[in-house]
């Protein structure tokens, strides 16, 4: 995709939805770490309809390490991985304390090193409570970015690199969510609503659904 359809493209995606934000509930930065850890492989909707009990129960690093990994379990039964994702919001609340203060750290390394902490996890976290111009690359982005040709790429981390340089600096802060939203409502994966695509005329994707 050429630079003046970038620009347009996301033009056209601001222009619909000017302030997009995550669709996940959360009450602060760690409550938001803590439901994006929660969230790999599962839906947004079904880690709203969990976290509301759990972060009622445990909303900081402390009360989490002392409502302890079975009480966390059955909170969180309902998501997929729920057990490894238990384990691991237990040791990242426990390396919180102890490195960093109970508090979420602003750094992609220190990030990275939690417990259940990934790139994609780091990136989401930077982007939507540090308002880093990160761009979070999951299922929605990934299929977006290579159907529309605007950064295509076998793996994650190639569409992220590709991103970072074909993005302008003007839209990067919202891309991410911009990608997403797309994807989760147009351009889905069985079958893209390309008749209601307000960037078909933009799009590289020779699959074009038709009414």
């Amino acid at each position: 995709m050429k630079r003046p359809d970038i620009d347009e493209m996301f033009k056209r995606m601001a222009a619909k939805t000017p302030a997009p934000k995550t669709e996940l509930v959360s009450t602060s930065p760690y409550t938001m770490l803590v439901a994006v850890v929660l969230s790999a492989q599962a839906t947004d909707v079904g880690v709203n309809k969990a976290t509301p009990a759990l972060f009622a129960a445990a909303d900081t690093p402390e009360k989490m390490v002392k409502l302890g990994e079975a009480k966390v379990r059955n909170f969180v039964r309902s998501i997929g991985l729920y057990q490894a994702k238990a384990k691991n919001i237990i040791a990242l609340s426990k390396m919180l304390i102890e490195e960093h203060g109970s508090e979420v750290p602003n750094d992609r390394d220190a990030l990275e090193r939690l417990p259940g902490v990934g790139r994609k996890t780091a990136n989401v976290v930077l982007n939507n409570v540090f308002d880093q111009p990160t761009i979070a690359v999951d299922t929605h982005v990934f299929r977006v970015s290579n159907r529309t040709g605007l950064a295509r790429g076998k793996t994650p981390l190639a569409v992220e690199n590709k991103l970072e340089k074909a993005v302008p600096d003007t839209w990067k802060q919202h891309a991410h969510h911009w990608l997403i939203l797309h994807g989760r409502y147009v351009c889905k994966a069985r079958k893209p609503d390309c008749p209601t695509c307000a960037i078909a005329d933009l799009c590289a994707f020779k699959g074009k659904t038709i009414d």
